[in-house]
């Protein structure tokens, strides 16, 4: 056989390898800069491929053909895709930054996994005492101390820190009170934040405590049950509300009574974690969950 005639046949069998190899691409729909959190929209442009693999570069993949994706935190994060057919694959990867967030955030880091938590900025006094704690490391190895699964989770006192088996807790603070911000309304849904206090006989106020906080576990609840509450509590809940608490429950007797500050925007499943954790008597986890809190920014 010539040599030009296998020359040629090697130039077409790379050619029709060239053919079957899959050709993988995407368009991310954004805007130049996107403030955390984020959501975007993947469209998928590859050819030739009938398998997909998504890595976000932030610890979460798909394997959907155009998938949405919400980055939580700022940061430049490497999106790759790799397309695949029966015998071929190849990768495509674009950078994807997102700014700091546009309201302010912070995470929760447990023993179970991370809570990242918006804080409403129409409750200020609570906001900005958070933060003040949360820059003095206050709140670094305290313990969640009180679990009752279905209902919260709690913490925030600094007697938790590295206090013996069996210790009561739940009475330390900063030692100074937080005046109420119930008027601004918002509700205990699941995975909302909101500031322990002190009972109605000795705090007719409803002052908050300085440092300690519960997150909303909650139960399933219903129409009838919200109508109910609402007329105990003399409160109207719009249907956004209402449909708020039948798709992801609560705690909606606790409204006009506790001033909630902030609600988890990630992290659901760990506090669902966390409510399942053996207790004693008194609501303690036999086995110590700390915390750290940090803010994003």
């Amino acid at each position: 056989m010539k040599h030009s005639t296998l020359i040629f046949m090697a130039l077409v069998l790379i050619a029709m390898s060239s053919c079957n190899r899959p050709i993988s691409k995407f368009t991310a729909l954004q805007q130049e800069e996107l403030s955390a959190p984020a959501t975007i929209q993947f469209e998928n442009e590859s050819k030739k491929a009938d398998f997909y693999h998504w890595d976000f570069g932030d610890g979460d993949s798909s394997f959907l053909v155009s998938p949405t994706h919400t980055f939580y935190k700022p940061g430049t994060y490497t999106v790759t895709l790799h397309s695949s057919n029966e015998k071929k694959s190849t990768v495509k990867r674009k950078e994807i930054t997102i700014t700091s967030p546009r309201f302010t955030m912070i995470e929760i880091q447990t023993t179970y996994g991370n809570l990242l938590v918006e804080l409403f900025d129409d409750t200020p006094k609570h906001k900005e005492n958070f933060l003040k704690l949360i820059k003095e490391e206050y709140f670094k190895d305290l313990l969640f101390h009180r679990i009752i699964d279905g209902f919260m989770i709690q913490g925030g006192d600094p007697d938790s820190r590295n206090a013996p088996a069996g210790k009561n807790l739940g009475a330390g603070g900063p030692g100074y009170q937080i005046p109420a911000e119930i008027e601004a309304g918002h509700k205990h849904f699941k995975g909302a934040l909101a500031a322990a206090r002190q009972g109605d006989m000795v705090n007719p106020e409803k002052k908050s405590s300085g440092s300690q906080f519960y997150i909303v576990h909650g139960n399933s609840t219903s129409a009838d049950e919200l109508k109910m509450m609402a007329r105990r509590n003399n409160i109207e809940y719009t249907e956004e509300e209402i449909n708020e608490y039948i798709e992801k429950g609560g705690t909606p007797f606790l409204d006009n009574q506790y001033t909630v500050f902030g609600q988890i925007i990630k992290g659901l499943d760990v506090i669902d974690k966390i409510a399942k954790a053996e207790t004693n008597r008194a609501d303690r986890p036999l086995e110590d969950i700390k915390m750290n809190i940090i803010e994003i920014q």
